[in-house]
């Protein structure tokens, strides 16, 4: 069976919007993403960290309620990492953070066809100790019988965005077949520059492909085309957002599902051969998707069935 190995944080969202009261949410950049290929109905085992508290309790019955398997036991944490969200007027959320990062021992890696069909990273992975170094070797060992997607994510509240930041993200991205960012990650990194020129950047690592997401403004791919890059994009789709939550990673979720039949060994080159009338379907569908998540409450990214 193909399987997706998604890699990251484990959060405890507690959400306030405008005169309600704090509601708490299992989140995390991993957990969104597991959970959205799961409703997906894709395979997906999640390696992820958090304790054995109250928290971790509710983290524990909203994977087995999306059918995310761990790939190693998580209770490696102390206590379970929490975000507490504010929801502005327009739905944006902004956070404060108590996280920790572990990568749990005894991740399996599979071997020939029990290898992941796709390896997910996402976030604070490979930029937290002391978890940081673990994600780096296990997917410098992945990397070579699968495909490696990297979300990069930012949260500067807790990583800042210095040199060491900056040598993580790249380090990772170099490793990485196809790398999503949004503008605002890329301008947190790079802030002279134009998001497209970073991304370009990016490839210049190695990726075959990096897809940026700009909000309100849509989505774009810039790609390897053999001794050529190729670029496009497409508009946002107009929705009413209640919140921003677990929007990019629904999206990023959705991309990997898209392009399911091209991962796995030498995906990259199936990847990069993409036209563009194939990068504006797989943008396309990707941005319906997050349109959903943000149209509800929280990180509650649709079904197959909700995406028709």
């Amino acid at each position: 069976m193909t399987t997706a190995l998604v890699i990251g944080e484990a959060v405890l969202d507690v959400v306030q919007a405008t005169g309600t009261d704090p509601v708490q949410r299992p989140g995390g950049s991993a957990v969104n993403v597991a959970v959205a290929l799961a409703r997906l109905g894709r395979p997906v085992r999640l390696a992820t960290s958090y304790a054995a508290d109250g928290a971790g309790e509710l983290l524990d019955g909203h994977l087995r309620a999306a059918g995310v398997d761990l790939a190693a036991d998580p209770h490696v944490l102390a206590s379970t990492p929490r975000a507490d969200a504010v929801i502005d007027a327009t739905g944006a959320a902004s956070y404060t953070f108590e996280v920790g990062w572990q990568l749990p021992p005894d991740v399996p890696t599979g071997q020939g066809t029990d290898a992941p069909h796709v390896v997910h990273v996402t976030s604070l992975a490979p930029l937290l100790d002391p978890g940081a170094a673990d994600v780096f070797a296990l997917v410098e060992q992945l990397r070579t019988t699968t495909t490696v997607s990297y979300d990069v994510n930012l949260r500067p509240a807790i990583t800042g965005t210095g040199p060491e930041v900056l040598a993580g993200v790249t380090r990772m991205a170099a490793l990485a077949h196809l790398v999503k960012a949004s503008d605002e990650d890329l301008l947190a990194l790079w802030p002279d520059q134009d998001p497209g020129e970073s991304a370009a950047l990016l490839l210049e690592l190695g990726a075959a492909a990096v897809v940026v997401t700009h909000g309100d403004g849509g989505a774009s791919w810039h790609s390897r085309c053999g001794c050529d890059w190729c670029t496009g994009g497409i508009h946002a789709q107009t929705v009413e957002v209640v919140d921003t939550i677990g929007a990019g990673d629904t999206f990023g979720a959705a991309l990997i599902d898209h392009l399911w039949s091209l991962l796995g060994v030498g995906g990259a080159d199936r990847i990069a051969a993409l036209e563009a009338e194939e990068w504006i379907a797989a943008l396309e569908y990707a941005a319906k998707a997050a349109a959903i998540t943000v149209g509800r409450v929280g990180a509650d990214p649709p079904t197959r069935a909700e995406l028709g």
